[in-house]
């Protein structure tokens, strides 16, 4: 929807000033699902527990990664295949071990954000 200039004809509404500058605003559909896919990479708690773990050392291998939080190397792989294919881990290959990190530094402050909410209730 981004660039298309809702007609205000369309528009019903009490203030349609407002709706008509978010609508210009709005995003593409195919944007939100990128965003939602985002979120929803946090709504299992393993996946939530490697993004932590990942928050607090820059740098682990699935076996760290296992031993921290107390799963096998197999499941810890499966989910951190899904966050990369989210694009929110990344992994750098020394030699035969791979070591995760976060993707980049928003997704370090969007989860950093989550806790702070979450701590504060």
């Amino acid at each position: 929807m981004k660039g298309k200039n809702p007609d205000l004809k369309l528009i019903s509404g009490i203030e349609k000033e407002k709706i008509r500058s978010v609508r210009i605003s709005m995003k593409s559909d195919s944007f939100f699902h990128h965003l939602a896919e985002t979120f929803s990479a946090m709504s299992d708690p393993t996946r939530t527990k490697i993004i932590y773990a990942l928050c607090q050392e820059k740098e682990l291998c699935v076996n760290d990664i296992a031993a921290i939080i107390g799963t096998t190397n197999s499941a810890i792989s499966h989910q951190l295949r899904t966050l990369r294919n989210m694009r929110l881990v990344k992994y750098n290959k020394i030699g035969k071990i791979a070591y995760y990190s976060l993707d980049d530094i928003h997704i370090n402050n969007l989860f950093a954000e989550g806790l702070r909410h979450v701590e504060e209730k």
